[in-house]
């Protein structure tokens, strides 16, 4: 594959000396044109990758926040390639943060996977996170997604053994998702020292930079993950700033806010 925005993120943070902060927020919630505004801000607000979460009405790794997301976001008629028109209205201001999205296969198989790919390059997106695909099935869409230029992100998990590793790092690029503890989304925060023992497991099998998400809430908790992994993800306690903002201002402000107490906090590691 030829070098894609994420793989220039992760080598530009590597020379900074410090961990990349990766948000997810859902598209289209609570509409499209406010979670547009939520998108254009975070890069200002120190996100250094954003993930686009695709709703989807069977999201069987969410956890509730994330699924209220969702239903909110189909509520006000997100779709596909609605989704992929936000991607692209936030690249006429920003050709420079990798954009992911994150999802399910079924509304891109619904969709048309050689379509979806020729649209989902145009927009502008960089890599893919389908959690219902495994290695298995690569020849559904991680291989076309490789040959369309677009990386293909795998998650692994603390059950993810040595003799499964391989075959999830299989075919597997932009960098290694880890979900640090099992169970849903915004599940109770992981803890630093196990993280330290399953990552330095993971690296004696891989290169790839390794993001580390699920339970991350704070700066505080942000920055004790930025001192061992290549990433820290923060997904849930943003989308939650959704639900608790009073009007769409409000919401947004929320969200900003919270990336920037949480970029603060990974900012304040520096690596040697």
């Amino acid at each position: 594959m030829s070098e894609t925005r994420i793989d220039r993120r992760f080598k530009a943070l590597k020379a900074e000396g410090r961990a990349a902060f990766v948000t997810y927020v859902m598209a289209g919630d609570p509409n499209l044109e406010t979670a547009l505004k939520i998108v254009k801000g975070l890069p200002g607000a120190g996100a250094d990758i954003i993930e686009v979460g695709l709703p989807f009405t069977d999201p069987m790794a969410d956890g509730p926040a994330i699924q209220q997301a969702g239903l909110r976001a189909l509520a006000a008629g997100t779709t596909l390639k609605k989704t992929l028109k936000l991607i692209s209205e936030f690249r006429i201001g920003d050709d420079e943060t990798p954009i992911v999205l994150m999802g399910y296969y079924n509304p891109i198989y619904s969709y048309g996977v050689d379509q979806f790919l020729i649209d989902a390059k145009a927009a502008g997106v960089d890599g893919l996170i389908v959690v219902d695909l495994p290695s298995e099935e690569d020849k559904e869409l991680c291989l076309p997604a490789r040959e369309a230029g677009l990386n293909f992100i795998r998650l692994a998990t603390p059950t993810t053994d040595d003799k499964r590793l391989p075959k999830v790092l299989a075919n597997s690029s932009g960098f290694l998702y880890y979900v640090s503890i099992a169970g849903t989304t915004g599940a109770a925060a992981p803890k630093p020292s196990d993280v330290a023992i399953a990552l330095t497991r993971f690296r004696k099998t891989t290169d790839l930079p390794i993001a580390v998400g699920f339970g991350l809430r704070t700066g505080a908790q942000a920055a004790e993950i930025a001192k061992i992994a290549d990433g820290a993800v923060v997904g849930t306690a943003l989308v939650e700033q959704v639900a608790l903002g009073d009007g769409d201002e409000d919401k947004v402000k929320r969200v900003l806010d919270l990336a920037r107490e949480i970029s603060a906090g990974i900012r304040s590691v520096k690596k040697t």
